[in-house]
């Protein structure tokens, strides 16, 4: 069997009803014929949804047929014998051009129980914000159950949410039963479990093309939701000049962040059990191995298998990669 080495992936784009054209306009990426794209899935193995190898020997097998081939290999011993033949993450470009929904996610327990799933923590970096963008994260005061429910069916939802103003390169962390939504002038990076277990809460009153009100999840959200209010909502964190530094550290995936200018950074992973996912953030450069070399620019990921232990990453400018992995059992 041929040696592994970095691998990209064709991204699979999604039409929105409140997506816009950033995807393209910024990023470059080509997501003819859609109008207005919301979503544009990087690295993916969801069921009927995995992403295609675009590089090498592997190119065109899907990321699910190459983790059932290569199991461990591919992803780390503990993740295989945890997740099987199941990528494990899913990682998003999403540019929204109107609000999208205020929703929340289900935790692993509440998943399993309604949907034989995953529930789904995820994170956000902003890549791109307008002047005047705004997310939701979490509640502005302390609610109960009942209150909540009043707030809601008195149509007065937003007075109880939190509204953070949005600026390039901030993060946030949402845990599975966090309220959320994003929107309109943000282009994100999303890491998350790979699920797509939403529940709707509020859609703004919108209508779609065929004039009805989309589907909203009230019950299913009541017992999912967090209630409790927290002291910050953007994850603080600060950079190191050509080397690494952490950002997010939890059960469902670790984010450090690279920050290079002109300069390379060797990598060791032999003592790590996972995967590697660098997605670029900010500029373009490569990623080195001993059988492959990839380039990588702004809104593009590159899967380092674990079996690929020294890689080199190089810029002739500045580039910021996030750095994604998994540590099963913490």
């Amino acid at each position: 069997m041929q040696e592994l080495y970095p691998l990209k992936f064709a991204p699979i784009y999604k039409e929105k009803i409140w997506g816009g054209t950033k995807i393209r306009d910024i990023l470059g990426m080509d997501f003819s014929p859609l109008s207005n794209c919301g979503e544009a899935w990087i690295v993916s193995g969801y069921e009927g949804q995995e992403t295609s190898v675009i590089n090498g020997f592997l190119k065109h097998n899907e990321l699910n047929e190459l983790v059932e081939v290569y199991m461990d290999d591919l992803v780390g011993d503990a993740i295989y014998k945890h997740f099987g033949n199941e990528f494990p993450l899913l990682i998003k470009i999403l540019d929204s051009k109107t609000w999208l929904s205020v929703q929340v996610h289900p935790d692993d327990e509440l998943a399993r129980e309604r949907h034989q799933s995953r529930g789904k923590t995820e994170m956000w970096y902003v890549l791109d914000a307008e002047a005047d963008a705004q997310l939701i994260v979490g509640f502005n005061r302390k609610l109960n159950k009942s209150e909540y429910v009043k707030y809601l069916n008195e149509g007065k939802i937003q007075e109880v949410l939190n509204f953070e103003k949005v600026r390039k390169g901030e993060v946030y962390f949402i845990p599975a039963g966090r309220v959320h939504a994003i929107g309109p002038g943000n282009l994100l990076v999303e890491i998350q479990q790979s699920s797509d277990i939403t529940y709707r809460i509020y859609d703004w009153d919108r209508i779609d093309a065929a004039g009805m009100q989309r589907e909203l999840h009230t019950g299913e959200a009541l017992n999912a939701l967090d209630f409790n209010i927290y002291p910050e909502y953007r994850t603080p964190y600060s950079v190191k000049r050509n080397a690494t530094a952490n950002i997010i550290q939890s059960p469902y995936f670790i984010t450090n962040i690279i920050d290079l200018h002109q300069a390379g950074l060797k990598k060791d992973y032999a003592a790590l059990d996972s995967f590697v996912i660098y997605i670029a953030v900010e500029g373009q450069g490569k990623i080195h191995s001993v059988n492959e070399n990839v380039e990588i620019k702004t809104g593009e990921a590159v899967l380092i298998p674990a079996s690929s232990t020294d890689i080199t990453i190089e810029t002739s400018s500045d580039m910021k990669l996030l750095e994604v992995f998994m540590i099963v059992g913490e």
